[in-house]
């Protein structure tokens, strides 16, 4: 597969670049430093990779990187830049459009506030008390929603570095829904009081960036079982079997 990572120098798009060429993708970076990409990846790692350094706000430069790639990657980017990171996404997502080498297969980054919380017919993002910078990933999706691409949001809780655990644990994927087991007297509470809740169980979303590159770079064909979906990650103690 070829791919294409926007961000690729972020702590999410290094580790779907690095494992992107460990399983055998040919790999291309989109980056507005080439010289720290080159620092992150180690020499040989890099040779391994396209790399290029242009302006992500540039149509023309984001439409010429797309041609001939299977999948991009949009890693760019954070809430936090307010307006700036509606343009870099919908910048990306426009020329994924326009562009007709390119396939269609496309993995953006998102949040866990974009799930819904089961039995509410709620998002963590429409809850008091959740930053309203988190809109930006609500903007970001309703953008993917009026293409016709292969779309899929990643949407992890806290992204953490990998730890080594002994504890057998497996990691539980979810589709448009949280990946928390919620009772169904939840819907009981008020939005308040399902906030609190919420909150006393975001460590419980933490997740390391290495499984969820894995699991991103796992499901890039075209047409699989995440397209047009929201992805959430945790992890999950295995049980010992009796």
């Amino acid at each position: 597969m070829k791919i294409i990572v926007f961000g690729a120098t972020g702590n999410t798009g290094k580790r779907v670049l690095a494992q992107g060429v460990r399983m055998g993708h040919e790999m291309t970076a989109f980056v507005r430093n080439p010289e720290k990409l080159y620092e992150q990846q180690g020499t040989q790692s890099a040779k391994q990779v396209k790399v290029i350094a242009q302006d992500i706000l540039n149509p023309d430069s984001v439409f010429a990187a797309l041609a001939h790639q299977d999948v991009a990657v949009i890693a760019a980017g954070h809430a936090g830049q307010g307006e700036e990171f509606i343009a870099i996404v919908g910048n990306i997502v426009s020329q994924c459009e326009r562009q007709p080498l390119f396939s269609g297969r496309v993995w953006m980054m998102g949040g866990a506030g974009l799930l819904d919380i089961p039995h509410t017919g709620l998002t963590g993002n429409e809850l008091p008390g959740f930053p309203p910078t988190f809109q930006y990933h609500n903007r970001n999706l309703d953008r993917l929603r009026q293409t016709g691409l292969d779309w899929s949001v990643m949407c992890p809780g806290t992204m953490v570095e990998a730890k080594p655990d002994s504890s057998p644990i497996h990691l539980h994927v979810t589709t448009d829904a949280l990946p928390l087991p919620f009772p169904d007297t939840i819907q009981a509470l008020s939005e308040n009081e399902l906030a609190g809740h919420l909150f006393s169980r975001l460590q419980e979303l933490d997740v390391a960036y290495e499984d969820v590159a894995d699991c991103m770079l796992t499901h890039v064909d075209l047409a699989g079982p995440y397209k047009g979906k929201r992805v959430g990650l945790a992890y999950r103690e295995e049980k010992p079997a009796r």
